[in-house]
């Protein structure tokens, strides 16, 4: 009986060693690097984020919420009208992180990740948005579309920030107007190009135009020295020039019989032969 007794002791002995251990190993919790953590004690959030490291916690009554305050990336869509009254649409690609030293508050105020991208990025990207829009009209969202970033990560920062949200990049991933506009820049392209074309055309005129001026200047200095030559050789030679010249295009008939004036070295003169005849 009694060794019945002693039996069972070394059972309970295990029981409660490994109860023991098992309690021992939930008052410890590891926070890995691009962690924090907040440490709830029935229920309540404890102040002081838990960094990376080795942190004890009270066994069952604590629990440690993880969050991961590495690089995060979501891409958020925006809605706004500009300057002139034209609807805007854009996708932002948001890159941030949680601030470590503010994941209590994170906790206490918005839980989880997915609740924080929800209820503070999308509407302060939406707010922030609106903001940089308001200031430009669509085409200098357009135009300027480095300008509209830059009015944007400026709200959107300063919004965030308060939350303990770190807003690192920003990218617009897509910009879209409205059909009516998209006709009127289709429609404004068309007319400049067609205004182009109408100074190319002008300019081409004025160059030909300039053309035939200089060539009308260069046959009146022709004439000019024609003249001139005329006046000082008695004209044989140019006159004999143009002759050759005449029968060379087709604008007179080669003679059938050329008969010159003596020794000298006047103009040819043609016989027509049937003439003659006659």
């Amino acid at each position: 009986m009694k060794s019945q007794s002693l039996g069972w002791q070394p059972v309970a002995l295990a029981f409660v060693a490994l109860a023991l251990f098992a309690v021992a190993s939930s008052s410890f919790v590891i926070i890995n690097p691009g962690q924090a953590g907040v440490l709830s004690v029935l229920g309540k959030a404890q102040d002081g984020a838990l960094l990376e490291g080795v942190h004890f916690k009270p066994p069952v009554v604590s629990v440690v919420d993880v969050y991961d305050v590495t690089v995060q990336k979501f891409e958020v869509p925006a809605q706004s009208s500009t300057k002139d009254l034209q609807d805007l649409s854009a996708r932002f690609a948001i890159n941030f992180r949680l601030d470590p030293s503010e994941v209590v508050t994170v906790r206490r105020t918005q839980g989880t990740l997915a609740n924080i991208v929800s209820k503070i990025i999308a509407p302060q990207t939406q707010e922030s948005f609106k903001i940089a829009a308001a200031r430009r009209t669509v085409e200098e969202a357009i135009t300027k579309r480095e300008d509209l970033k830059e009015d944007f990560d400026e709200a959107l920062g300063a919004r965030l920030d308060k939350y303990g949200i770190i807003v690192l990049d920003t990218s617009v991933v897509d910009l879209q107007f409205s059909p009516e506009f998209a006709r009127a820049v289709e429609e404004k392209q068309i007319a400049e190009q067609r205004a182009r074309r109408a100074v190319y055309v002008a300019q081409e005129a004025e160059q030909e135009a300039q053309a035939e001026v200089n060539r009308a200047k260069g046959r009146a200095e022709a004439q000019r020295l024609l003249a001139e030559t005329l006046k000082a050789q008695g004209g044989e030679l140019v006159l004999q020039k143009e002759a050759i010249e005449a029968w060379k295009e087709g604008g007179a008939q080669m003679p059938r019989v050329l008969v010159t004036g003596g020794q000298s070295s006047s103009v040819p003169f043609i016989f027509n032969m049937a003439d003659l005849q006659e």
